[in-house]
């Protein structure tokens, strides 16, 4: 019964009644009901411990939580040590110089917020980040779908050497501004794009080399530019960009891609404003400033309207929230909604 703890006895023999009407039980391990089925009566285990641990999880998918480490920024980092202690013994401190401050009087800001990044930083970071993820590969881990030999997207001759000369940080740079520009995406797309790419090296447990990162980083384009951008650019249409690529190409990478990803392309708003502050400790570590304008009047009172707007409707809120003290969802506080991303 229940939790219970009980007794086996054997089922081949009989209990030995003695003198004084005491029953002797032969010796046995003690078990309970809890771990034994009903049925079967053999051991079932816990769900709990089928299941991975979160710091497991979170340790082997950082696409999908927001507590986990980016990739690309622990790529990085042996980059930015090396950096640092050579400036260090040098006695140099690049870009420091050539950085703007704020004072008492003047604030200066940039452009790029969580909601609506700048397009040309967040690209630049964006493909600083893809060339960490080459320059510092663990192996070169890859699938016949994205060789570029294989299924290239020029007609020009692939070089000999494609598989060992890793690109440069311009030539990512340029190769997905090109995308970008054509097909007229946003930046926070490019975002996206990188938790495709993230999440994909981890799930299929590949590493993104010189010979495939062209393919993985079209394919993760096209991906986040269907399921982010509200007006999706179709297949044919990247076709027009890459002249020498075929729908039919297009079409069996976007499959393979979204088979590896295991279906998953949900993003949530935790993770997506994860890499989009990793990105700008990226370009920070790198010296790649965000572009700064003074606070103008117009501006300013521009961030108060929007912050007076906020601070109604959390008002609102806090009212909604004493009007109905009887709910048992108010009592620990007012509910915060889920952030919408435009």
């Amino acid at each position: 019964m229940g939790g219970s703890v009980s007794c086996c006895i054997s089922p081949g023999e009989s209990p030995k009644v003695h003198r004084r009407g005491e029953v002797e039980l032969e010796e046995c391990p003690i078990t309970t009901t809890e771990d034994v089925s009903e049925d079967t009566g053999t051991y079932l285990q816990h769900i709990s411990d089928r299941e991975l641990p979160d710091e497991l999880a979170h340790e082997t998918n950082p696409s999908d939580h927001p507590r986990a480490s980016t990739l690309f920024l622990n790529k990085s980092q042996t980059d930015v040590r090396e950096k640092r202690k050579s400036n260090y013994l040098n006695h140099m401190s690049p870009g420091l110089l050539s950085k703007k401050y704020s004072s008492c009087s003047t604030i200066f800001l940039d452009d790029s917020t969580v909601s609506q990044p700048n397009l040309k930083s967040t690209i630049k970071c964006v493909a600083l980040a893809i060339y960490y993820h080459i320059k510092n590969r663990d192996s070169n881990r890859s699938l016949d779908i994205f060789d570029e030999k294989q299924h290239p997207l020029t007609r020009e001759k692939v070089p000999d050497d494609y598989s060992v000369v890793d690109p440069e940080h311009k030539l990512i740079y340029r190769f997905i501004r090109t995308l970008f520009s054509s097909a007229q995406l946003t930046a926070e797309c490019a975002i996206v794009t990188l938790v495709y790419l993230e999440r994909l090296l981890t799930y299929a447990e590949m590493d993104i080399c010189p010979c495939n990162w062209k393919r993985i980083v079209l394919g993760a384009i096209l991906l986040a530019s269907k399921v982010w951008d509200d007006q999706a650019v179709w297949n044919v249409d990247y076709c027009q960009i890459l002249k020498d690529m075929t729908v039919e190409d297009m079409n069996e990478m976007e499959r393979h891609f979204l088979e590896l990803l295991q279906f998953n392309i949900n993003v949530p708003a935790s993770v997506y404003a994860k890499y989009y502050f990793d990105l700008r400790s990226l370009a920070d570590d790198n010296n790649l400033s965000f572009p700064l304008e003074p606070l103008s009047n117009k501006r300013a009172q521009k961030l108060e309207a929007i912050s007076r707007l906020c601070e109604d409707k959390y008002k609102d809120l806090n009212k909604s929230a004493l009007r109905r003290s009887v709910s048992a969802d108010n009592l620990i506080g007012v509910k915060k909604s889920h952030a919408v991303l435009s």
